[in-house]
């Protein structure tokens, strides 16, 4: 059962809305799809018809909307009049969204608390069901299980290719799966888009019977897989920030914001296109206080939760990168090491399989004493991948079964450390 579950309001102040607010929404469907019908036009807002035609009658009492027929179900189809038309045109002056009616931020801020990683409390079994697909060992595990557990901030460092990434990524999966988010918050007459498809996946409710069914939802909200949203190099102040689409006067959430009950990886932190200081002083608050403030475009300024993992992941030295006041705020600094010669067998054995290939200890032999041994070279968790993908493309491209062979792993290696 998830931990919070919006239910349909009622009437449009117990949803936080005004009728002047639901009114903008229609008004502006209409001018840019022509004529709806009232339940189509609820759908649009996602408010119940109920409550919706109550606001579609008084429209037409005040001239503002016509019928131009009947529809089904005791229903008319709807147009504007020339008054509604220039009352619409007004409206989308100031911002031509006509979405998702937005919940309110007190409503948002409650739906975090509720669902809130604090309130997680990750096992060893529930980190390895998350881990399964990766070679972690159990020395591994019991570091990050307090880290993961803590819901907080996390430092992974270590050089390149041993999988802080592919870590990171799944520590997500750790808390459970589900969560509700709106898919715009109101804020005195603002409007936030926070659903994004870019960074959010969408988890519909089953159809068939159960106790959901026999609540009604509120579709101003989204059932969506628990985030993991992951930026690199492209990360930018501008991200952090509330952004106004000037043309559109459409607000967009900043990516922290759309991380709440999940995980933000910064990955290759010390590459962004910001400097490492303006990161570190935008979040050195809300790392500590779990809040945030954000601007919006009018000048209020609001509180927000900061509910969310923080992963830094790095190859680059980390004290070069961070000062000491910040990483007292990461409780957590996990240096991802390279792999032993065992694990790295283990590695080959696990990836075998996947890529279509049986597994040939005297292959690998020859592979470790020539590629490793002889030419001093470190062990990296991603190198079994990367090198059987290398033969398994090769292999496709010649028509050949896939197989190991010392032969292959020549080719495979004078390609892939052809600059290393």
């Amino acid at each position: 059962m998830d931990a919070f579950f919006p239910t349909e309001p009622t009437s449009f102040r117990e949803a936080g809305l005004t009728d002047s607010e639901v009114e903008a929404l229609v008004l502006k469907y209409l001018l840019a799809r022509g004529d709806a019908a009232g339940r189509t036009i609820a759908d649009q807002v996602s408010m119940p018809f109920l409550i919706v035609e109550e606001l579609l009658v008084q429209l037409k009492s005040d001239q503002i909307l016509a019928h131009k027929v009947a529809a089904p179900m005791n229903d008319y189809v709807y147009q504007l009049t020339d008054m509604g038309r220039a009352r619409a045109r007004h409206y989308n002056q100031y911002c031509t969204y006509f979405g998702s009616a937005p919940v309110d931020l007190n409503d948002y801020v409650e739906s975090v608390r509720q669902q809130s990683l604090e309130q997680q409390q990750p096992s060893t079994d529930d980190l390895q069901a998350a881990f399964h697909d990766l070679f972690v060992n159990a020395r591994m595990l019991n570091r990050l299980g307090p880290a993961i557990n803590s819901g907080r901030g996390m430092f992974l460092y270590g050089k390149p290719g041993n999988g802080k990434t592919s870590i990171a990524e799944r520590i997500t999966a750790a808390f459970g799966q589900i969560i509700w988010i709106p898919r715009a918050i109101g804020v005195d007459g603002e409007i936030i888009r926070m659903y994004d498809p870019n960074h959010h996946e969408e988890i519909p409710l089953q159809k068939e019977g159960g106790l959901y069914q026999s609540s009604r939802i509120d579709h101003r909200w989204v059932r969506v897989r628990r985030p993991t949203i992951i930026v690199g190099g492209e990360l930018r102040m501008s991200n952090l920030e509330v952004t106004l689409n000037t043309s559109t006067g459409i607000s967009e959430a900043p990516l922290q914001l759309k991380a709440n009950c999940g995980t933000l990886l910064i990955d290759d932190f010390g590459r962004q296109q910001m400097s490492v200081d303006e990161l570190l002083n935008r979040w050195i608050v809300p790392l500590e206080k779990r809040y945030d403030f954000l601007n919006l475009a009018n000048g209020k300024k609001i509180k927000v939760p900061f509910d969310e993992l923080i992963v830094f992941a790095t190859n680059l030295e980390r004290k070069d990168l961070v000062d000491e006041a910040f990483l007292r705020r990461i409780p957590y600094k996990i240096e991802i090491i390279d792999p032993t010669e065992d694990e790295f067998r283990k590695l080959f054995q696990m990836m075998c399989p996947r890529l279509g290939f049986t597994y040939d200890d005297q292959v690998l032999d020859y592979v470790i004493k020539k590629y490793y041994h002889e030419a001093d070279r470190s062990y990296r968790c991603c190198h079994p991948r990367d090198l059987l993908l290398q033969i398994k493309n090769f292999c496709q491209f010649r028509k050949l079964p896939l197989q190991l062979s010392p032969e292959l792993f020549d080719f495979a290696v004078d390609n892939y450390f052809a600059v290393v």
